[in-house]
This record gives C-alpha cells, sequence and structure tokens, in this order.
C-alpha cells in the first residue's frame, strides 16, 4: 500500500511542473541553434489522459532548434485504439506532406504505443520514433489506477456514450490485433526512453527489441519537463535532421549511441 501511495505522488501532475522552471533554466533549453531541425517535421502524440499540453514544452524546444512539430489530433488520447490511430495516420499523412518529407513521430505513455503502430504501418511516412514511458510489449501493464480508469471509460462507452476506450480495445479482436502489431518489426530508426522510477508504466515494459532503450532517472509524468531527456533528443533528433540515421532496421537492436545508461 505504501509503495503504491509512494508511486502516486511522485506521479502528481503538480509535482511534474515542479520541474518546469529547472528545465528553462538548463542549457540544454537555452542553448538552441535555430537550424538544427532543417525543417524536419515532428508529430506530437501526447499520454492517455494528458491531452496536447503536457507535450507543449516539447514542441517548443522542438520549434526554437528549427523543427516543425505539429499535433496529432488525437485529443487526450482516451478513445478507441482504431479510432485513435486513424487519426494519426491522417495527422501524419498531411504534415508529411505539407513539410515534403516523412516525419518524426514522437509519443508519450500510450501516445508512443500509438505511434509505433503508425510507424509500422505507414514506414514510407515516418523518419523516426520516439517513445517515452510507453509500455509496447503490453499495454495492459500500467499501474492499476490507470487500469480502473480505463475499464471506467469502457462501461460509459458501453452505455453509449462515444469517442471513449470501449471493452473490444482491451480485450477480443481489436485488442489482439493491435498487440499482434506492436510486435511488428520497425523500418524505421526508433528510440525507447524509459524510467525504473516510472510510477506508471513499469520500465520492463518499454523495452522494445527493435528500438535503442535507454534509461533517464524520471517519472512517468515529468518526463516531457526532464533536461536528460532533452539532452538525449537533441544529437538524436539532429542526426536524423541531417539524414546521418536513416538506416532501416529488421532485427532487434541491442546498442545506443547515447551516453546515457542503456538497459539491454
Amino acid at each position: 500500500m505504501f509503495d503504491g501511495l509512494r508511486s502516486a505522488a511522485r506521479e502528481s501532475v503538480v509535482r511534474a511542473l515542479w520541474d518546469v522552471p529547472r528545465l528553462l533554466r538548463h542549457p540544454v533549453w537555452r542553448s538552441a541553434d535555430p537550424g538544427q531541425g532543417n525543417g524536419l517535421g515532428v508529430v506530437l502524440v501526447p499520454g492517455f489522459g494528458a491531452g496536447e499540453a503536457s507535450l507543449v514544452p516539447a514542441g517548443s524546444w522542438l520549434r526554437a532548434r528549427g523543427y516543425r512539430p505539429a499535433s496529432s489530433g488525437v485529443g487526450f488520447t482516451v478513445g478507441c485504439t482504431a479510432e485513435l490511430l486513424k487519426r494519426l495516420l491522417h495527422s501524419t499523412e498531411k504534415h508529411a506532406e505539407h513539410t515534403g518529407r516523412p516525419v518524426v513521430l514522437l509519443g508519450q505513455s500510450r501516445g508512443g504505443g500509438l505511434a509505433r503502430l503508425a510507424a509500422a504501418r505507414r514506414p514510407d511516412l515516418v523518419h523516426g520514433l520516439v517513445m517515452l514511458g510507453s509500455p509496447v510489449l503490453d499495454p495492459l501493464g500500467a499501474h492499476p489506477n490507470v487500469l480502473r480508469i480505463a475499464r471506467f471509460l469502457a462501461r460509459l462507452a458501453s452505455a453509449g456514450i462515444p469517442g471513449l476506450l470501449d471493452d473490444d480495445c482491451m480485450r477480443g479482436p481489436c485488442f489482439e490485433e493491435h498487440v499482434k502489431d506492436l510486435a511488428e518489426p520497425l523500418r524505421v530508426p526508433a528510440i525507447s526512453i524509459f524510467s525504473r522510477s516510472d510510477g506508471i508504466v513499469p520500465w520492463q515494459l518499454c523495452q522494445d527489441p527493435y528500438a535503442d532503450c535507454v534509461e533517464v532517472h524520471s517519472t512517468h509524468t515529468g518526463m516531457g519537463f526532464d533536461p536528460k531527456v532533452y539532452e538525449l533528443l537533441g544529437p538524436r533528433l539532429a542526426a536524423w535532421a541531417t539524414g546521418t540515421i536513416r538506416a532501416f532496421t529488421s532485427s532487434p537492436s541491442t546498442t545506443s549511441s547515447s551516453p546515457i545508461v542503456q538497459c539491454g
């Protein structure tokens, strides 16, 4: 019980917002090369119940460095997986057309899982994939409190309220199809960032065998405000923007060029 209370306290949204001043003072935020991104498009996919505001810092950081961030159009990411994926693919296709080349998908938590599904389905639209605390090995392996909310939304959906996660997304053919697709090999470069301090998603579930799995020391809700995350993404995104990393992968990745601890 006490472990659960400590996890809940660590994952408070208010506590995550306390990290904002630290991020804004950090050199990784203040030192910006406006030509770094070379106009590369980035589609931002928020986590379950978080909404687009949760990735506003990421969007600002990217924009200041010459990337072109855009919304995924999935709202609070609480709807049916198939419908959210359809919206994300539409937004990805439009942004790729707008920028004239494939884009990066950057998703947090459930948003990272959706981004992975989109990358596996339409690799022609995706230049690279970033997943932050995303339980791709088991979408239902999150903290019990999160699952209780998801099941409550499913009950509301069965009662006739539209736009919510439904029961078929948590079991049955729809769920099985998407779990199978999450295990598909990736044909784009990808990175999965995880934390052992994550109080929402067990870090083991973020170990995508087709991505570079790299550890930071952050809470789940605080990943978008953690300077270490941006220190990690800076050189990776810059390499993608200049085309120095664009190799397709067809087998599990086990290496990382990041100085931050990687867990295999």
